[in-house]
């Protein structure tokens, strides 16, 4: 049997938190799987807001999900979260790199993920979960993982926990995708 993919341990983490009425945000949407899964798990009383800059994917997913009451896509970057949501979310999801089903040219970057990921702490409300998929095996994706390491290293950990789900045993860094998993303590 094999180890969870990152993903996969994404979604349990999450699975613990969330309940039926809660408030969640998936900050890339892509094909929609991480949203309709919130989705699912925040029931028709909840609310999910997801994120994407591509037309594309907003597409995929609403295909996917179908009419589920609790989601509201919107079209822009997931730095801009923070205009369109209000605190006290109690998940946000991120899979950085790019939109699979799409121009893997486009890709998420540094320059918006960081200020996303201190907008999604800002929303979390306490006990909140922020999950963090990231995948530097691709061009561009390793400068975004040690940009990310180094967010997350520079956190209070009087107000923050953190911790890192991957590959061990290597000094050098791995291409292989990993999960970086924040709660909000205070």
């Amino acid at each position: 049997m094999a180890f969870p993919r990152a993903t996969e341990i994404a979604h349990l983490l999450v699975k613990q938190r969330l309940q039926p009425g809660d408030r969640a945000v998936d900050a890339t949407v892509g094909n929609g799987h991480d949203t309709l899964f919130l989705a699912s798990c925040v029931g028709a009383t909840g609310r999910v807001d997801g994120f994407d800059i591509q037309e594309a994917a907003i597409a995929n997913a609403r295909e996917q999900i179908g009419d589920s009451p609790p989601v509201s896509f919107h079209l822009c970057g997931h730095e801009e979260m923070e205009t369109v949501v209000t605190p006290g979310v109690k998940v946000v999801m991120f899979n950085l790199g790019y939109f699979p089903s799409g121009d893997k040219t486009v890709i998420t970057r540094p320059d918006t993920t960081l200020p996303a990921l201190a907008a999604s702490l800002n929303l979390l409300a306490i006990g909140g979960l922020l999950t963090i998929v990231v995948y530097p095996g691709h061009p561009g994706g390793n400068d975004e993982a040690l940009q990310v390491g180094k967010w997350v290293t520079a956190l209070d950990p009087d107000l923050f926990r953190a911790v890192h789900y991957g590959p061990a045993g290597s000094s050098a860094p791995s291409p292989s995708p990993y999960l970086i998993a924040i709660e909000r303590r205070e």
